[in-house]
């Protein structure tokens, strides 16, 4: 699977890009049918302090792509919310490819 990162109004971090790529490879050992994941690292000014660091994660795979967005305070806990959800989006899609 390969992954492929952007930043918009952040600093490019081997850290967090390892981060990702954990996670990532977790779900394409689970998840076979994974093509390609794109990940968007942005930040936006907030008055809340607990949002601003956003963590998008697009991943391509046979039929529509899956797509997760988060905000938290920190990219550590939006990569993971983001996973999470596409975790569960994967799940949903596998249970539909068993049923045809």
């Amino acid at each position: 699977m390969d992954i492929n990162f952007e930043y918009d109004q952040v600093k490019a971090s081997n850290r967090l890009e390892i981060l990702a790529g954990q996670r990532l490879d977790k779900l394409a050992q689970k998840y076979d049918f994974i093509v390609r994941a794109d990940v968007f690292l942005k930040t936006e000014n907030t008055s809340d302090p607990d949002t601003g660091k956003i963590c998008k994660i697009r991943l391509s795979l046979p039929g529509p792509l899956l797509f997760a967005e988060a905000s938290h305070g920190a990219f550590e806990a939006s990569i993971a919310e983001a996973t999470e959800d596409l975790e569960r989006q994967l799940r949903k899609r596998k249970e539909k490819m068993k049923s045809f």
